[in-house]
């Protein structure tokens, strides 16, 4: 005779369990080898010879489709049981929805992470998996979607076609399993576009395979680098797997500033704030911005975005002033004084046979300027030879003033003739930017320069940009402007330094 509660409530769960089963015209054996049970351990729990686990519990359900009541049934159990004895382990229950019939596998957990390093991004995904499903689970689908301008797609699309990202750049590192256990995952490409990438986490390597057996949970984690140029200023999660907490978190140093809001969508819904803010909290020298949401439902998007206010403001209180200028800089991977690359000729192009590099290491000048512009304002031009990239080619590239005229790209460039006429004024190099120097220039250049052709051309540059495309002809023959600095009269620290945000003035 049945005279405990608990013992009352396990009767109650193989009752519900045998009325469904009968409910659905199956038999012990039918249901079995849908839920992925031996058919004798069925009959146990029907027969209260065995109490029901919270993977049998949850597999009932999901093939019987009971609306919920076999998984009530279960928790009503599980609550007495765990009433018993407050110390015992249990996992969080599992609402109904997340299980829904057919269901393979379960993200109970996800955290995912985007850090801001030396002017690249690095994601890190971390997700707990429980397969509720009645097959093992053998690959992994995981996306790598990139937008340079999300607000334009247009620009975004052309940006990607003429960059776009590759694998090697990529450096995708996944695992299974937590240490000292944790396995290494190989994969397979699926898709390989130019901003977007589709790969099968194989749950194997050289060493042998592991998969996720039905009822089994594990820890995949995976990894990889995208370079500002090509990230954008945005991180989205999708949900695409019934999910029961999913956390998203942004890792910035504190010298950028970060403003960060979010925003979520779904296929049904216009995209909207985030329903509760996004927290903010220091640690050290960085900032961690994190969000998190219960059971999100499928096909549900959330996307946090940001500004790096760093360079409109004073250096954050107790920073040196190298954090907000020279090590701004490095982090967005301008070489800084003192590398040997910076003393160095640089190596001259062999055009055209070496157009394909010389267009590779513009670009990717163009690049580094573009990040070097999300952090400070250039008022009077702005310039960037490959040494300070750290490549050794002859190559730089030079904005103007006036952001309506074009950019000047020089290759295996030479000063042919400069005029007499000289001026004085303050210089800044961004491989030593917490300084500026008085420097003395030709008021007119003129520069030989090679085509992708492999022609040559000579172009006169006056004023401003005479001053520009001198500097950078200095950094491809090994020179630093503090070269042609009169002896004894010394740098300005940057913030001593009056004219910031001003054009010279001629």
């Amino acid at each position: 005779m049945t005279t405990s509660p608990i013992e009352r409530a396990a009767d109650t769960f193989a009752a519900e369990l045998a009325r469904w089963r009968v409910e659905r015209s199956m038999s012990k054996k039918q249901l079995a080898a849908r839920m992925g049970f031996d058919p004798s351990y069925v009959s146990h729990v029907e027969g209260r010879r065995h109490r029901p686990t919270e993977d049998f519990a949850r597999r009932a359900e999901a093939v019987l489709g009971a609306g919920g009541a076999i998984w009530q049934r279960y928790q009503e159990y599980d609550e007495l049981r765990h009433a018993r004895s407050s110390a015992s382990h249990r996992d969080p229950p599992v609402p109904e929805q997340w299980l829904p019939p057919g269901t393979g596998l379960i993200v109970e957990q996800e955290v995912a992470t985007l850090s801001y390093r030396e002017g690249s991004y690095r994601c890190v995904i971390r997700r707990a998996l429980y397969n509720a499903g009645t097959e093992p689970v053998t690959r992994y689908l995981i996306r790598v979607a990139v937008d340079r301008y999300p607000h334009d797609p247009e620009k975004s699309n052309r940006h990607h076609r003429d960059h776009p990202l590759s694998f090697a750049e990529l450096d995708l590192q996944a695992w299974c399993g937590e240490e000292p256990a944790r396995e290494a995952m190989e994969y397979r490409k699926k898709h390989d576009r130019d901003a977007f990438k589709e790969v099968w986490l194989l749950f194997e390597n050289s060493e042998g395979r592991f998969p996720l057996y039905p009822g089994q949970r594990t820890m995949i984690e995976y990894a990889y680098t995208v370079s500002h140029d090509k990230w954008g200023q945005w991180f989205q999660r999708a949900v695409r797997l019934p999910t029961r907490r999913l956390t998203v978190r942004l890792d910035f140093p504190n010298w950028l500033d970060a403003q960060v809001w979010g925003v979520e969508t779904s296929l049904s819904a216009e995209e909207a704030p985030l329903r509760t803010p996004v927290g903010r909290r220091p640690e050290g020298e960085r900032t961690i911005f994190e969000w998190t949401t219960e059971s999100p439902p499928l096909n549900a998007r959330y996307r946090l975005e940001w500004r790096f206010r760093g360079h409109n403001g004073p250096p954050p209180s107790g920073l040196a002033i190298a954090v907000r200028a020279s090590d701004r800089m490095r982090a967005v991977g301008i070489v800084q004084r003192g590398a040997d690359t910076l003393r160095q000729a640089a190596r001259q192009f062999d055009l055209p046979h070496d157009e394909s590099d010389a267009r590779d290491v513009v670009d990717r000048l163009v690049g580094a300027l573009d990040r070097v512009e999300e952090l400070h304002t250039f008022s009077k031009g702005v310039g960037l030879a490959a040494p300070q990239i750290g490549l050794p080619w002859a190559a730089a590239v030079v904005r103007p003033a006036d952001r309506t005229a074009e950019p000047v790209v020089l290759l295996n460039p030479r000063v042919v003739e400069s005029s007499p006429e000289t001026d004085e004024q303050y210089e800044g190099c961004m491989s030593f930017f917490d300084v500026r120097g008085h420097v003395s220039r030709p008021l007119v250049l003129q520069v030989e320069h090679a085509k992708w052709d492999g022609g040559r051309l000579i172009t006169t540059f006056e004023q401003g940009m005479a001053r520009l495309v001198a500097h950078e002809i200095d950094h491809l023959e090994g020179r630093l402007y503090v070269d042609r600095m009169t002896p004894g009269v010394p740098l300005v620290p940057v913030e001593e330094y009056r004219e910031a945000g001003n054009p010279w003035r001629y």
